[in-house]
């Protein structure tokens, strides 16, 4: 039977997304980078995601020294980027907790709580009311 890698676990939401993201740090970590079993850049295509993403692991100076692995689920593009940075700055913490500062001064442990207002009765959507019509 075949030895199971150790990992630590982080979880981020942001809006309706949630990510599960887990690094395996080690000697035998090539720095690879996948999302729901694809390629980070190929999950996430936009240049700018990708900067979103690695944030944490630059700041810290730990890009290419572990291995990330990212099951997402629900929401869209930018709910899915922000939930995999908090998720992976969590278990970043959760590795070696010296690295807490750094990562709370580059603001990548705060959970982002705006989500999608709901819709009143009455009016059009949550706060659009209807045309005011004199007559």
């Amino acid at each position: 039977m075949e030895e199971t890698r150790r990992y630590i676990e982080g979880i981020g939401r942001r809006k309706r997304a949630s990510a599960r993201v887990r690094i395996y740090p080690g000697a035998d970590s090539t720095g690879e980078f996948t999302v729901n079993g694809k390629d980070v850049k190929e999950f996430f295509p936009r240049f700018g995601d990708y900067i979103i993403l690695t944030g944490p692991l630059n700041d810290v100076e730990m890009m290419g020294k572990v291995d990330v692995s990212v099951h997402i689920q629900g929401g869209g593009i930018t709910g899915q980027t922000s939930a995999v940075r908090l998720g992976l700055a969590r278990a970043l913490v959760k590795y070696d907790e010296d690295l807490r500062p750094v990562l709370r001064a580059n603001d990548h442990l705060t959970r982002d709580a705006r989500v999608k207002e709901r819709k009143k009765p009455g009016l059009k959507k949550a706060r659009k009311a209807p045309t005011y019509t004199k007559r």
